[in-house]
């Protein structure tokens, strides 16, 4: 649990709305990695609550994972829009590693 403002959850369980938000960034991931994910599936996320600031642990097909860092933004203007954005990625990773967040270091890893 986080313990204060401003700092990452502990390590959760994806959810059905945690999988929409890596969908949502899925095709800029491809873009950026030069890949094609045919598996992509989120296992795990963090998150800084009063910033909807996540990381997610992605499984990409055997035991290969990925690490995304994504922060959504919520318009109130006409209407509520929300927008994902990708903030960051990092490929071949296995199950029990360490995400990368950089260039800020926020002292965190998923549990497995």
């Amino acid at each position: 649990m986080a313990t204060g403002m401003g700092e990452w959850s502990e390590t959760k369980d994806a959810t059905e709305e945690t999988q929409k938000i890596c969908d949502q960034v899925k095709d800029k991931v491809e873009k950026k990695t030069g890949e094609n994910y045919g598996v992509y599936t989120a296992v795990k996320y963090r998150e800084i609550v009063d910033e909807q600031s996540f990381l997610f642990k992605v499984h990409v097909g055997g035991a290969d994972y990925i690490h995304l860092s994504v922060i959504q933004f919520i318009w109130l203007l006409r209407c509520v829009q929300e927008v994902d954005i990708l903030n960051g990625v990092e490929q071949h990773r296995n199950k029990d590693a360490p995400p990368y967040l950089s260039p800020t270091d926020h002292t965190t890893c998923f549990n497995s």
